[in-house]
């Protein structure tokens, strides 16, 4: 039978999901044919934010690659776009004089962001929030402004600026409501949001109407309604999206706000359809990938003779893609006199949330601090289930009530696993068993579950470890460094060593990294292992170094930085003291500030005047910005303290000048007591050493952050010899087994405290692991002499450059 000719226009994912579910469902009825407008193949638009945020690469959000088309036999037509659909010849004409024919067309043209019609929204430096080439535009333009405004304080808007934030950008949000991301949130909820993103460095502008974007071929600033004005080197307009029907409407297909569709999708036009969020249903368009894919099932089975049930409209969850941000929200938001309300907010903890329900049925929900519960909630929500028997703990499933959350064994099937796909437990199982899958990345081939935000790949991990049992494969389960490989820490290490790889471009080149430049967070963890794995002859590559190690300071919220000098055990001298203050009032430093760690830190220096401030310093950095030692805290123990038992001083120097510049796989910091008394707060650092009568306690793995950890006891010894050495043997051990950007409290907890104490008990290991450390502490040198002496350096990372 010959084959019909299927065209898609659109190379999205709303259209390119219709043609993955029509080739499971009949491979060989269609010839395909499809045109997309951008040079890249499928990929997640979702995750867009992850790359400018830097925790992702534009290789590592593609769906389809090449090979796929290429396989499947789709004809692919990339940076081509059609500009003509001939309805009753059956043909679409491109850009570039293609004309191709069709027995069935699909229109998935997607949408574009909204661009305010305001004066000057034309200029340079203004732009949407869409695709890779908004992203490239943005993170290009962070390497020579340094002013964001982000317009829309709603689900992208916030996105896009916790990306630019990361791009060392200071970001005003600019609001039209009185709070943030109103259509998802109550007021309680967002105010919780304001704050935690507040104190991650975004400023907002709420009520603001923008009136004008001024500058002249560039943008400078935006002026408000009230007459205000800010300035601005960059514009994100994030208000909203439209959808792209403008070819459907000159070729005679019936369009609203999109092109108009009946419940299988068709649109007035035999044999032309319409999916995504060009598509209109119902007087709603959507622009959550729930729905529309959902729609492309509809329209898959319908394509190939199937009966399916129509597509009836979508309830749709939303979720923040912000680091530090856990936030979810479906269905109705605010209360009304037809409502009744379950209300959690448990401001200690950060725990907010709200469940709507009318007649005995859930009809809104809204999570903030605390979402394990939102796909169970989902279901209870679309399901329409009864909850009349239910008390509002059973409900809540929250463990500020005292219960436990619901493990996967006591997962109904029919529970929603992957809200972005419709994927369920009993699908998950179903096809692990039938096709033998053992890894999430086989259940996500098979499934789709994960492919889009990501959020439930944990559990899906957790549902193949269910299911399979004792024939688990633990490499299901295995964490590679980033997505730029499937390799975990250790088998990166191992190939280093056995292959002996001597640079970070070397071990890309040699282990097949997918992204052949690596990633900002690949770069900077194999710049470590290498200078761990080779103490002695290694030499650290600058340029694979996180930023705040790059320019040897915290940059800060206005795109300043802040310059922490050394202060060993937090003792300094009168001469110390006037030099900083001559630096502070030669360099207009806005803010000095003494820190936690016993130290001084000048606040808001500008980037030009970096070199020049260590220069007049010439003090030794304290590694305010460092993966290794920042500070060792000290009481004034015995020398004055008439409670104190122990020189805790001259002990906290000692350690600090031992440990100074030594990188490690994540910031670490000490503490030592003269006393129990425990004044230098000993007990919440990763290595907290405490007096006692005679003798000396080790204590490990403390955190005093956001996830509080109190030590744990390692040892009790005698003598300062001591404690240099079981130190010195803990930290190298945690330098050679602990993960990059792994905390000692995460690393103990992993390993276990009594495999560390096994490992530390044996003379011999320790001797070995002291050796090793000292051999590495003889590589390092004050990390400002290099850039003070190295003119290269200057220009390329102090020296503000501006671009036209």
């Amino acid at each position: 039978m010959e084959k019909r000719k299927l065209v898609l226009i659109g190379n999205g994912m709303a259209g390119v999901r219709t043609i993955e579910e029509i080739l499971k469902l009949a491979p060989q009825t269609f010839h395909i044919t499809i045109f997309g407008n951008e040079p890249h193949p499928n990929y997640n638009r979702i995750q867009l934010s992850t790359v400018l945020q830097g925790d992702t690469t534009v290789d590592q959000i593609v769906l389809n690659n090449w090979d796929w088309y290429k396989n499947n036999g789709i004809e692919l037509y990339t940076d081509e776009e059609i500009v003509q659909i001939d309805t009753e010849n059956k043909q679409v004409h491109s850009n570039k004089n293609r004309v191709v024919e069709y027995d069935d067309l699909i229109i998935a043209t997607g949408s574009s962001s909204f661009i305010l019609p305001l004066p000057g929204a034309d200029k340079q430096g203004v732009v949407g929030f869409r695709d890779i080439k908004d992203c490239d535009m943005m993170i290009k333009t962070s390497k020579h402004y340094k002013k964001a405004v982000v317009i829309g304080g709603g689900l992208l808007g916030l996105e896009a600026a916790r990306g630019l934030l990361n791009l060392g950008m200071k970001v005003d949000v600019v609001h039209l409501t009185p709070y943030l991301m109103e259509r998802q949130l109550d007021q309680t909820a967002a105010e919780m949001l304001k704050n935690e993103l507040e104190a991650q460095g975004m400023n907002f502008l709420l009520e603001k109407e923008t009136v004008e974007i001024v500058g002249e071929e560039r943008v400078t600033g935006l002026r408000f309604k009230d007459g205000q004005e800010i300035e601005a080197d960059l514009v994100v307009m994030a208000v909203g999206i439209k959808p792209n029907v403008q070819l459907a409407k000159d070729s005679n297909i019936y369009v609203n706000r999109g092109i108009v569709v009946n419940d299988f999708m068709e649109t007035n036009i035999p044999n032309v359809y319409a999916v995504g969020e060009c598509a209109e249903h119902r007087e709603i368009t959507y622009g959550m990938v729930a729905p529309l894919y959902e729609q492309g099932k509809v329209l898959a089975e319908k394509m190939t003779g199937r009966e399916p049930k129509p597509y009836e409209g979508s309830t749709v969850g939303t979720q923040l893609k912000v680091s530090n941000v856990d936030l979810y929200s479906a269905g109705e938001i605010n209360d009304d006199p037809s409502t009744k309300s379950i209300k959690v907010h448990n401001e200690f903890e950060g725990i907010y949330k709200k469940i709507l329900i009318r007649n005995n049925q859930i009809v809104g929900i809204v999570l903030y601090g605390d979402t394990k519960d939102s796909t169970r909630l989902f279901r209870m929500l679309t399901e329409k289930e009864d909850i009349s028997g239910k008390t509002s703990s059973s409900i809540l499933e929250s463990n500020t009530c005292g219960s436990e959350s619901v493990g996967v064994e006591s997962m109904p099937d029919s529970e929603l696993v992957c809200g972005c796909n419709g994927v369920t437990k009993g699908t998950i199982v179903e096809s692990i068993k039938t096709q033998g899958l053992t890894t999430v990345e086989e259940v996500g081939s098979c499934t789709n579950a994960g492919r889009s935000c990501g959020r439930c790949k944990s559990l899906v991990s957790d549902i193949l470890a269910y299911t399979l049992g004792d024939g688990y494969d633990a490499s299901a389960k295995k964490t590679s460094i980033c997505g730029c490989t499937t390799l975990s820490k250790d088998e990166v290490v191992d190939e280093i060593k056995a292959k002996g790889l001597m640079s970070v471009k070397e071990v890309m080149n040699v282990l097949e990294w997918k992204n052949e430049e690596g990633c900002s967070k690949c770069r900077p963890a194999l710049n470590y292992y290498l200078g761990m794995i080779y103490p002695e002859e290694y030499r650290e590559e600058r340029d694979s170094r996180l930023v705040n190690e790059k320019m040897h300071a915290n940059i800060q919220k206005d795109g300043t930085y802040s310059v922490v000098p050394r202060m060993y055990g937090g003792v300094t001298t009168a001469k110390d003291l006037k030099t900083i203050a001559e630096v502070a009032d030669k360099y207009n430093v806005p803010l000095v500030k003494l820190t936690g760690g016993q130290r001084i830190a000048l606040m808001g220096v500008k980037k030009e005047d970096l070199i020049h401030v260590w220069s007049d310093l010439d003090m030794p950095s304290g590694y305010a910005y460092g993966k290794t030692l920042r500070t060792v805290k000290t009481c004034v123990g015995s020398q004055f303290c008439r409670f104190g038992t122990q020189d805790s001083m001259s002990l906290g120097i000692k350690l600090e000048k031992k440990f100074e510049r030594l990188d490690t796989p994540h910031k670490f910091k000490m503490g030592v007591s003269g006393c129990p008394r425990n004044c230098a707060e000993s007990g919440i650092k990763d290595i907290g050493i405490v007096g006692i009568d005679g003798a000396w306690e080790i204590y490990v793995a403390g955190n005093g952050g956001t996830d509080l950890r109190a030590g744990d006891l390692l040892c009790t010894v005698k003598t300062e010899e001591e404690i240099m050495d079981m130190v010195g043997a803990y930290v190298q051990y945690y330098r050679e087994s602990g993960n990059y950007l792994e905390r000692t409290s995460t690393w103990v907890e992993r390993v276990g405290l009594e495999h560390v104490k096994e490992v530390l008990k044996d003379k011999k290991t320790r001797h070995e692991l002291n050796e090793r450390l000292e051999k590495t502490l003889t590589r390092y040198v004050e990390p400002w002499k290099e850039a003070l002496d190295n003119k290269e350096i200057q220009d390329k990372y102090y020296v503000t450059h501006s671009v036209q």
